[in-house]
């Protein structure tokens, strides 16, 4: 069961059984943003699991961090990217980056991806956070066995299974 919090799905290539269901269309906007030199346009991949080589390989290039990550603990690293990546209107995206982040830390990354949309950023988020996927205003594509569906955030899976935990941990061990 996976989350995708998107802007405007639509058109690109699929490569992967999630590329086969999705397609990612830009406004003309989100569009600029994708094309032309690093240093004309923002914009982002966060992907944990490879996170932290690229983070080293990358690091004190221009346009990137001067900051070495490698001295961080895998949730400050992953914030330093955060902050330095997520400065204005771009065109972003995440692979479950709650994977380093503490609960406060994913506050954090809401406020961040809520405040990039107002800017008129584009943000696609794959999750299995319940936290991420109460970012105001996201349209909610939840992936399963069923197949994808849009929902709202109440009508989660994945929040159910939370709530349910909440309620009884007990239960589940």
């Amino acid at each position: 069961m996976a989350v995708v919090l998107a802007v405007n799905m639509g058109n690109a290539r699929p490569k992967t059984k999630l590329g086969e269901l999705l397609r990612v269309e830009t406004t003309a906007v989100g569009a600029r943003m994708r094309s032309g030199p690093r240093s004309k346009n923002k914009g982002y991949f966060l992907r944990a699991e490879t996170a932290f080589g690229f983070m080293e390989a990358v690091r004190g290039m221009q346009g990137y961090w001067a900051d070495d990550t490698s001295t961080m603990s895998h949730g400050e690293g992953f914030l330093t990217v955060l902050d330095a990546m997520f400065d204005g209107p771009g065109f972003y995206v995440l692979d479950e980056p709650e994977a380093a982040l503490s609960f406060t830390s994913c506050l954090r990354l809401v406020a961040l991806m809520d405040h990039l949309a107002g800017l008129g950023g584009q943000v696609v988020c794959a999750t299995h956070s319940p936290l991420l996927a109460a970012t105001p205003g996201a349209e909610i594509v939840e992936l399963g066995d069923h197949g994808y569906r849009r929902v709202k955030w109440d009508e989660l899976q994945l929040v159910d299974q939370w709530r349910r935990f909440f309620a009884d941990p007990s239960f589940y061990f």
